[in-house]
């Protein structure tokens, strides 16, 4: 049933001109939009997420910073769709309590759906939908300038010369065109981290279950078993979904194949690698350097300011103490242009939704 717009309610007018200028909707359609589907709860909101969402769509946002789970299921209680992000736990008896509640969409503001039942929303009649390419450019950029700063040093030189420290003891790092990239994944961020990689002018191989043998071709890459890659690699770089077949790719058998002394970069998802088996190959020395933008414990950690408390999870503490190792807190994503992009698949999907139609190509679940 349509809602009606109440006396305390902003005018039709105000929120039809923000929806237009996020959309670029016709004033008929953004009506549509307003009348029946107003409220949407935004769960785990960060300063910048109120940048580009609050006003968006001639919705009525309702943001909250903690995050969704059964537990805060709750304060969806009058929303039409939830907006979440990869650490919020969409599990059976979250979704069943949401579905109670009315909510009757799921947004993800992300790539990424493991923290999702997919089948009990299935059954429980919710839309899911999510943002699959918000800009593969910043993470494939972000993976290239991890490895960067882990070869030469950078972050290390960059807090000696703040100290007045001017030395070079210790930032000798190699020179990338002469070694040998492993892309493990050739999705739409491979493919741009191979090529950037292969401007360098390293040598780049590839592994994926789906190969492309006509991009491989168009780009001079090969494409080769996993252990092969492994062996023959000096930087492997991930870029998967976390599924039950990629779960700890990178384990204690695959890991002790692994060329010794070579990198590994992950920016896709932290279960990928067995973090345990990690600090093992780097304790041994067989792994060179590792540079992490993601890891597989970082619910409650990641994106949350923890300086002053003790970190609790000690896998993590451990690997900071490696002076090898290189962690930045999931933001490969975060540029302005994937932002605003990730705000204009999400508000164009929860309009559609709105109106009965189907989401944008490709972003349902």
């Amino acid at each position: 049933m349509p809602f009606a717009i109440g006396a305390h309610d902003p005018s039709p007018g105000a929120y039809l001109s923000l929806f237009s200028r996020a959309s670029g909707l016709t004033e008929a359609t953004g009506l549509v939009v307003y009348l029946r589907m107003r409220t949407v709860s935004f769960f785990d909101t960060k300063s910048y997420d109120h940048e580009h969402f609050a006003g968006a769509g001639g919705l009525d946002w309702r943001f909250h910073e903690f995050r969704l789970g059964v537990d805060t299921a709750a304060a969806a209680e009058g929303a039409d769709a939830v907006c979440v992000f990869v650490n919020d736990r969409l599990d059976r008896p979250c979704l069943t309590a949401l579905a109670g509640l009315g909510v009757r969409h799921v947004a993800l503001r992300c790539a990424g759906f493991n923290n999702v039942d997919l089948d009990a929303a299935r059954q429980l009649g919710l839309i899911v939908t999510r943002v699959p390419a918000y800009s593969p450019h910043a993470v494939a950029e972000h993976t290239v300038g991890l490895l960067l700063t882990l070869n030469r040093r950078i972050h290390r030189a960059y807090n000696r010369v703040r100290e007045h420290n001017f030395s070079l003891g210790g930032l000798v790092g190699f020179d990338v065109c002469a070694r040998t990239i492993g892309v493990v994944g050739t999705g739409k961020i491979g493919r741009l981290v191979a090529q950037i990689f292969g401007g360098f002018g390293a040598r780049v191989i590839a592994h994926d279950p789906f190969p492309d043998a006509d991009w491989a071709r168009a780009q001079g890459i090969e494409y080769v078993a996993l252990d092969d890659l492994l062996a023959g690699c000096d930087i492997v770089t991930l870029h998967l979904p976390l599924t039950p077949e990629s779960h700890h790719l990178l384990g204690a058998s695959t890991l002790g194949r692994l060329k010794p002394g070579a990198y590994i970069v992950n920016t896709s998802r932290g279960g990928l690698i067995d973090t345990k088996a990690l600090i093992a190959g780097l304790k041994s020395g067989r792994i060179g350097g590792v540079a992490l933008d993601v890891y597989e414990e970082e619910e409650g950690i990641f994106f949350e300011d923890l300086s002053g408390k003790v970190l609790q999870d000690d896998e993590l503490s451990r690997l900071l103490t490696f002076p090898n190792v290189l962690v930045t807190a999931h933001q490969a994503f975060l540029t302005h242009e994937a932002l605003g992009e990730i705000a204009r698949v999400t508000v164009e999907n929860l309009g559609r939704c709105a109106r009965g139609e189907s989401s944008l190509p490709g972003t349902a679940l």
